[in-house]
């Protein structure tokens, strides 16, 4: 009989017990247990319902594109409560002095596809425009050093596309920097295009014209909150393997078996999947490979703060059309972003009541969790009053903190990932997963907990 511990119950370990489970049921002699410190399992995928509101305390959805999430949630029977974002709404504002200036059509993260879109926006300055034509031209660079998202953007479009537009769209999903994440951890695909071929404007509208799945949503969600994932997961999950509130407080290997202590109490094992933060995991690992550890920790973390506010009916006519804006560090706001959740999603809001998430923290404004409740809520009203002009009461507020949470890919993560990953490879009975590694979003902690356990299972 092989037992595995699992060390940690977000998305990416619940993934990995999972798979375990799987592997199990179909006459595999194996057995584990999920440690989870916390006293639920799902770490940031949380979903809380006020009445017919459906409230996302951390993230509303995931990449359509990034096919693990949606393939995972169809193995877990939940294929007809999939939902896309309405995308005839999905416009997305720029806060540009004070006034919400819309994303022109055409542009694929911070690549212009449609000129004649981008010429006619008020977004970008003339010589921003200038720069998309030049861009066109640009040649490849198959040898260029690693460069931060800033000065990768700034070399192909300008400062002034760094200040309002990558920057913004950066800040908004990992709640970093532009001038600190690495561009070849982040934009990958771009990285590769930049080395290949050039100009980034030009593969994009090549790539649009071969594309068959236009009509595919950006995202993808569940109509009753993405803690459907979880619950789902959990309930595939023996009762019995689940200790919630159960803080692991060391693994070491002995003897070809590895000890897990938690609770004063050490039990046995043949391998341990860490599904931790790199901070936690690097905790766990100091006198195990002590080289691995001092690179988990050199792996920074940013902690964020999501308000979600409701209003009348009054409010929802007042606001434009859209999914939301966006907020450049310039703009001297303590809100990076805010989404209209009535319109992206719908089905989450009653039709005659509005939802605002308002996201605050990142790594520009780690303080925020600092203030009581109150003052963030006092700070999100007053900045939704400056930038949409809404002085009406919220029918209700809620406010969710996330000390720690997005794993920063900056300079240098590639590599230091590579390290890791050969290191731990070549380590019988230890596998890591999460979102320090290969990706922050759902599908990709998916992957993650499933090649985590397919690692240990490979070995015998």
């Amino acid at each position: 009989m092989t037992r595995i511990a699992i060390v940690g119950g977000g998305i990416a370990g619940l993934s990995a017990a999972y798979a375990l489970e799987k592997q199990r049921r179909a006459g595999s002699r194996l057995e584990f247990i999920v440690f989870e410190s916390g006293p639920r399992f799902g770490g940031v995928v949380q979903t809380e319902r006020v009445g017919d509101f459906v409230i996302e305390a951390g993230p509303d959805s995931f990449l359509t594109e990034k096919s693990w999430g949606i393939d995972l949630c169809r193995e877990l029977g939940l294929g007809d409560q999939l939902i896309a974002s309405n995308d005839s709404q999905r416009k997305t504002y720029i806060l540009v002095n004070g006034r919400l200036v819309p994303l022109p059509d055409g542009l694929m993260f911070m690549v212009p596809t449609n000129l004649r879109a981008a010429f006619f926006s008020p977004l970008f300055p003339w010589p921003t425009k200038l720069r998309m034509v030049r861009e066109w031209f640009y040649r490849p660079m198959p040898d260029a050093p690693e460069a931060t998202v800033a000065e990768f953007v700034e070399r192909h479009y300008g400062k002034t596309m760094v200040e309002r537009l990558a920057g913004p769209l950066v800040t908004g999903v990992y709640g970093g920097s532009a001038e600190e994440l690495s561009a070849s951890a982040v934009l990958p695909r771009f990285t590769e295009i930049e080395a290949k071929q050039g100009s980034l404007g030009r593969a994009m509208v090549a790539a649009r014209k071969l594309r068959t799945d236009a009509a595919r949503p950006i995202f993808t969600s569940l109509k009753l909150g993405m803690q459907q994932i979880i619950d789902a997961l959990v309930n595939q999950i023996p009762g019995g393997v689940r200790r919630l509130n159960t803080k692991v407080e060391s693994v070491r290997p002995e003897s070809g078996k590895w000890l897990v202590r938690s609770d004063e109490r050490t039990e046995e094992f043949d391998a341990v999947i860490i599904a931790a933060p790199a901070f936690s995991s690097a905790e766990l690992l100091r006198n195990v490979i002590p080289d691995i550890s001092t690179e988990l920790q050199q792996i920074s973390y940013t902690s964020s703060v999501t308000v979600a506010l409701a209003y009348d009916e009054r409010v929802r006519r007042a606001l434009s059309s859209g999914f939301g804006f966006l907020v450049p560090d310039r703009e001297g706001k303590r809100m990076l972003a805010c989404t209209f959740v009535h319109q992206k999603f719908p089905h989450r809001v009653p039709e005659e009541k509005a939802l605002l998430r308002c996201f605050l923290g990142g790594s520009r404004d780690e303080t925020i969790l600092q203030l009581s409740d109150q003052e963030i809520e006092q700070v999100a009203q007053a900045e939704l009053r400056q930038i949409l002009g809404i002085t009406a009461r919220p029918l209700f507020v809620k406010i969710y903190r996330w000390p720690k949470a997005m794993a920063q890919y900056e300079v240098g993560h590639k590599a230091r990932v590579e390290k890791i990953r050969q290191v731990v490879s070549g380590m019988r009975g230890l596998a890591l997963a999460g979102n320090a590694y290969n990706g922050i979003g759902i599908p990709d902690c998916v992957r993650s907990g499933s090649e985590a356990a397919s690692k240990l299972l490979s070995e015998g």
